[in-house]
């Protein structure tokens, strides 16, 4: 078996016969989610992230899976995300921010599509959008002190974090009412616009992630100091959205 996967979509079929044979008609749906659905999947780089959708029966009898996730994982094929349609319907309020990301980049592969009817209120959204905020300043504070400033170190942690901060984004731009770009760098655009926040801080966070730039120790503190005053500010704002 290659290991490489050039587009995702040439692996749909056999995917789908794997998870046919080990759990029939306990199969309600395959969804791709994630990078691997744009322009963003790099073969041999990006993971491909899958939702098996099982019946209630079907979810009890995880241990069907081992060998078909053993082999898919060969393949940068992720662990997929292991759901009941129940579980999503009723996850709407407590996971708005994932489920919205979710039905912003995915391809149905086999089955019921469970994501295309789901409907998010705003204000469950926008609480998300504070707490996953306040916890990551608090994170990156952390981080910071932990790295004592050093590039290499900040560096990884602008790569982890800022993948987060462009979900959030996605989730405040549909809070405001506004259309979502399909680029990350027309996200950062759109909700540095709408809350009036510094774009060019986490464009260049978004370069530094991509390796288009390669700052020194200093200009990387200067930026990471920029970040958390961003956020902070950013943090404010989505408080004040809750009256």
């Amino acid at each position: 078996m290659a290991k490489n996967v050039k587009d995702p979509k040439e692996i749909f079929p056999d995917i789908t016969t794997d998870y046919k044979d080990v759990y029939g008609d306990d199969l309600v749906s395959i969804v791709l989610y994630g990078s691997a659905t744009g322009k963003d999947y790099r073969p041999g780089k990006s993971d491909i992230n899958f939702m098996i959708v099982l019946s209630e029966e079907g979810i009890e009898r995880l241990d069907r899976a081992f060998e078909v996730v053993k082999k898919w994982r060969k393949r940068n094929v992720a662990i997929p995300l292991f759901l009941t349609e129940n579980y999503v319907e009723t996850s709407t309020d407590v996971f708005p921010i994932e489920y919205l990301n979710f039905k912003g980049n995915y391809v149905p592969v086999y089955g019921k599509d469970i994501l295309k009817d789901l409907s998010f209120k705003p204000e469950f959204i926008r609480l998300q959008c504070e707490r996953e905020i306040k916890g990551k300043l608090l994170l990156l504070r952390e981080a910071y002190l932990e790295t004592s400033g050093k590039g290499r170190a900040l560096k990884g942690v602008i790569s982890q974090s800022i993948r987060a901060f462009i979900a959030i984004f996605e989730a405040l731009l549909h809070v405001k009412g506004l259309e979502l770009p399909k680029e990350k760098l027309q996200i950062i655009q759109a909700t540095a616009q709408a809350f009036d926040i510094d774009s060019s801080v986490f464009e260049k966070l978004l370069d530094v992630k991509d390796d288009k730039i390669k700052p020194g120790d200093d200009e990387m503190r200067g930026l990471f100091q920029k970040y958390l005053a961003e956020v902070r500010k950013l943090s404010k704002q989505v408080d004040a959205l809750g009256g």
